[in-house]
């Protein structure tokens, strides 16, 4: 792999700058003089900073303006009607030309201040790319440099990315600022920074104290902090790795419990254990804290199928559920579940980061069993991953903030989070297949479109980290990525549906919660309003039923006999179902400008606390109450099914068998109609009399029927320790 990156890197420096190809990166001269009006562009409307974010790109290739343009006019055709977007694309392509040439070329572009004002230059040039400015912005935010600016730096300091670019207000006013969209065009393209899925939320994250505006302050702030995880991560393989015997390609991600008052404790059964926790690309890692030293790690596998569960939960001391800071890993290669309790006084930000974190591996794993994908895109599958937990730890460190559930910043638990994310995962997974298509001859964009880079891996191995000694990767394929000028990315379609989705979600739920009430009664008393309709109409069939009005139930005896039997009751549930039907295409079409009014309910009269608990005691034991006797009707007749009454079971038999003989040689519309006269008829002033007699004579019957014998067996409730 490290060879193979070698010449890559070696075939790109030949081919953005042939003549320095044998330099060393710092003495490549990025430096362009002057303002950029003898470069050849032929763009006259380009703001200030748009030129200057060209001049600087075109420096960095090697080329002038003049060739970038060149370029991209023979791939894209301009469209004089919109000359924004226009100007937008094209500051795209030599953005995504110049990002790409300096990712691949150096390892570390994060640490260097000017390429982070440089990107961020970048995301200011698409908010307005030509001569017509944001209101927040001025013109004296976009001159030039004085050379008095630039005699502050040596011979050997000059910037990489700045030369006679936008003025030094630019650089440290924050009151400039970048929007959503400049983001997700820009960062992206370099794939350490944001990654396509999560980079609206990313943004969101980055600017949620700033109004959806980023400053640069805290730009460059997480790219410092993401930096930082990133150097810490690398230094991190080497301590550790003689205590972990970690498989090739196996990458540290983040470590807990080696602060003493932050300590990691790990339950199994009622015991506790403090140890320091380790999450890899493939497992999870506890070393129990022994006396002065760690003990053998325990693994807790990730990668390969065994029905793993990850979960919050309680724990505490001796087993007992107080403290919500834990995670449970349950498998089939452990015998009990296992948590990991996160103490800290408030909150469970700590414990929820670990969920995620871990999660996020597991959820990876499991979309590389579901594909049959080669190796190199399974390893580009983990080194996403691993690059959404390096950016989730960057914003957690550099903000000290956490995001939501709808909120992550990592890329496989939203696919899971989100309703229809399983539309992202396979969005993902066929441009995954591109990464060994065969181009399409004939298109001048068909072998770009068709052939991708594993943009997240390469970014892994120029960052130091490496995933497989010898993996098979294209050096052809490589020199394209996953950002095309102008274009929209199908991932970031897909995530726009789903958190189109999940918004329509979210305002229906705030509809539930604004309608909750509490109390049972008063719950009680809404669900009876509710079902008005359906409770009148069960009134009324008993009424008829119970013959007062004899006129009315004899005419409705007699319509309904004669729908039994013509045949006419298969057309009453979907007569109900085109009556409510169009009962609602009339509110749709002729009522939609009425507003809806609330649903009216008397509520009951207030209760203090103890009668709350009262009544919810009542409805408690009347629950109970129903649930003994539906237990004592199933002992009763499993007495009956096992002759423990031998009469009764005599009589039950013939009694199944003559029902059985019925049912086979009887019509349907006879049973039904039978079935009918015997309910409707029972409260005849005929039959009155001799019902009760049976009804009577059956409950007698039923009482003597003894329920068969129940033994309840204690569990053994001893826990290994």
């Amino acid at each position: 792999m490290e060879t193979m990156m070698k010449n890559f890197m070696k075939s790109h420096q030949t081919l953005f700058n042939p003549t320095k190809s044998s330099n060393t990166n710092k003495n490549i001269n990025y430096q362009h003089d002057g303002d950029g009006d003898g470069d050849g562009s032929t763009i006259p409307s380009l703001s200030p900073l748009a030129h200057s974010v060209l001049s600087r790109s075109a420096k960095i290739l090697a080329v002038s303006v003049q060739e970038l343009q060149r370029r991209f006019d023979a791939e894209h055709e301009a469209d004089s009607q919109q000359l924004v977007k226009h100007t937008r694309i094209f500051l795209e392509f030599c953005c995504y030309q110049a990002l790409h040439h300096v990712i691949t070329n150096r390892s570390d572009y994060l640490s260097d201040k000017d390429f982070r004002r440089f990107t961020y230059d970048m995301m200011l040039a698409w908010d307005s790319p030509t001569l017509v400015l944001p209101v927040n912005d001025s013109p004296q935010n976009e001159t030039s440099i004085s050379s008095s600016e630039q005699q502050g730096e040596d011979e050997d300091g000059w910037s990489l990315f700045y030369s006679t670019t936008t003025s030094m207000a630019v650089q440290v006013d924050d009151t400039i600022t970048v929007g959503r969209e400049a983001f997700a065009r820009i960062a992206p393209a370099c794939p350490a920074v944001a990654d396509v899925i999560t980079v609206h939320n990313l943004f969101d994250s980055l600017t949620a104290s700033s109004d959806s505006r980023l400053h640069f302050l805290i730009y460059d702030k997480y790219l410092r902090s993401l930096d930082k995880i990133i150097r810490t991560a690398k230094n991190t393989q080497g301590p550790l790795i003689s205590n972990l015997q970690l498989a090739e390609g196996e990458i540290i991600l983040d470590v807990d419990g080696t602060v003493p008052i932050q300590p990691v404790l790990q339950h199994i059964g009622i015991s506790a254990w403090p140890g320091r926790l380790t999450l890899t690309n493939h497992a999870i890692y506890f070393e129990s804290l022994g006396v002065g030293l760690y003990d053998k790690a325990v693994i807790y596998d990730l990668a390969s199928d065994m029905k793993q569960v990850i979960k919050p939960e309680l724990t505490g001391p001796l087993g007992a559920r107080l403290f919500d800071k834990a995670v449970m890993y349950k498998s089939t290669s452990v015998a009990e579940p296992v948590y990991f309790e996160f103490p800290e006084f408030k909150g469970n930000s700590r414990r929820d980061y670990w969920l995620d974190v871990c999660l996020e591996i597991l959820h990876a794993h499991r979309f590389i069993q579901k594909n049959n994908f080669n190796e190199t895109q399974q390893l580009e599958v983990l080194a996403r991953a691993i690059l959404g937990i390096f950016r989730c730890r960057a914003v957690r460190e550099a903000l000290c903030c956490f995001s939501s559930h709808y909120k992550t910043l990592l890329a496989f638990k939203l696919a899971e989070s989100l309703p229809g994310g399983d539309m992202i995962l396979e969005t993902l997974s066929s441009r995954l297949a591109l990464l060994n298509a065969t181009p399409v001859s004939g298109s001048p964009r068909g072998k770009q479109q068709l052939r991708l880079s594993p943009v997240a891996l390469l970014t892994l191995c120029q960052l130091g980290f490496t995933l497989q000694k010898e993996a098979n990767l294209d050096v052809e394929v490589l020199a394209f990525g996953d950002l095309w000028a102008g274009e929209t990315n199908p991932l970031e379609i897909a995530v726009k549906q789903s958190v189109s989705d999940t918004g329509k979600a979210e305002a229906a739920q705030a509809t539930v919660d604004k309608v909750k009430v509490e109390g049972i009664d008063t719950n009680v008393a809404v669900m009876k309003e509710l079902l008005f309709p359906v409770i009148e109409s069960a009134g009324r069939l008993h009424h008829l039923a119970s013959w007062e009005d004899p006129f009315k139930s004899m005419v409705f005896l007699v319509l309904s006999c004669c729908a039994i039997l013509w045949g006419w009751t298969r057309y009453i549930l979907p007569s109900i179902f085109v009556w409510c039907a169009v009962l609602m295409l009339v509110r749709r079409y002729f009522s939609k400008k009425m507003p809806l009014e609330a649903f009216r309910v008397t509520a009951p009269p207030n209760k203090n606390a103890v009668e709350r608990l009262l009544t919810l005691q009542e409805a408690i034991t009347e629950v109970e109450g129903l649930i003994q006797t539906a237990n004592i009707v199933l002992l009763k007749l499993r007495a009956i099914l096992l002759a423990v009454l031998p009469q009764a079971t005599e009589r039950v038999a013939l009694l199944l068998i003559l029902v059985a003989a019925v049912l086979a040689f009887a019509s349907l519309q006879h049973l039904i109609l039978l079935v009918f006269l015997e309910a409707f008829t029972r409260e005849m002033p005929y039959r009155k009399e001799s019902s009760g007699r049976w009804l009577r004579r059956l409950r007698e019957w039923w009482v003597r029927i003894p329920a068969a014998p129940v033994e309840l067996i204690k569990q053994d409730d001893k826990k290994r320790k």
